[in-house]
């Protein structure tokens, strides 16, 4: 835990956010990746973005690593399986690795501890921020976006959710506030 470069602590020290050390707003990010990870309609792609743009650094968002198959599979209704999900997670870590040395966020829903440790196997940069809002809160988020995964498969998701271990690197954090207060828990969490 830090506190030596203000009396002003924040990330997980804010309400909603645990894991990680405390840091201040003026430490700078070192070089990681961070995946910024959660349910559909948790805010990932919107909080990724802003981070990115924050950070100076690449964004990528995980649905853009899924095949024509996937997408045309959760778009009728019908989850993916592991099996499924196994080359997109590979795609999403060669991507991780290219982006180690400089720095990038990519929005990834790594639910399951499974998948995060595909991730950032061999990738010691790795930080997750795990995005959380209540059900109906995500729910209606969903009704009001264009995105190929239906509100339908929103449960399963749900159902999938394995929280972080403590010994995963990063945090896990409510993401009902405002964007901006978001990303603001996510910066401080890669401090």
């Amino acid at each position: 835990m830090r506190q030596n470069c203000t009396d002003r602590p924040v990330g997980p020290t804010r309400p909603g956010w645990v894991g990680g050390d405390v840091a201040c707003d003026d430490d700078p990010v070192q070089p990681l990746v961070a995946v910024i990870a959660g349910v559909a309609g948790s805010g990932k792609t919107t909080v990724g973005r802003l981070v990115a743009s924050q950070l100076g650094w690449p964004f990528a968002d995980g649905d853009s690593f899924h095949s024509s198959a996937d997408i045309a599979k959760m778009r009728s209704g019908t989850p993916l399986t592991d099996e499924d999900r196994w080359p997109w997670l590979r795609a999403i870590a060669a991507w991780i690795g290219d982006h180690e040395a400089s720095g990038g966020v990519v929005a990834c829903s790594a639910l399951k501890r499974r998948y995060r440790d595909r991730l950032r196997a061999g990738h010691p940069t790795v930080r997750f921020a795990f995005l959380t809002a209540p059900a109906a809160t995500v729910d209606e988020r969903m009704r009001h976006r264009h995105h190929f995964m239906p509100e339908s498969l929103l449960a399963s998701q749900l159902a999938d959710v394995e929280p972080l271990g403590p010994d995963e690197p990063g945090g896990t954090g409510d993401a009902s506030g405002t964007i901006e207060q978001t990303a603001a828990a996510v910066r401080a969490l890669l401090r």
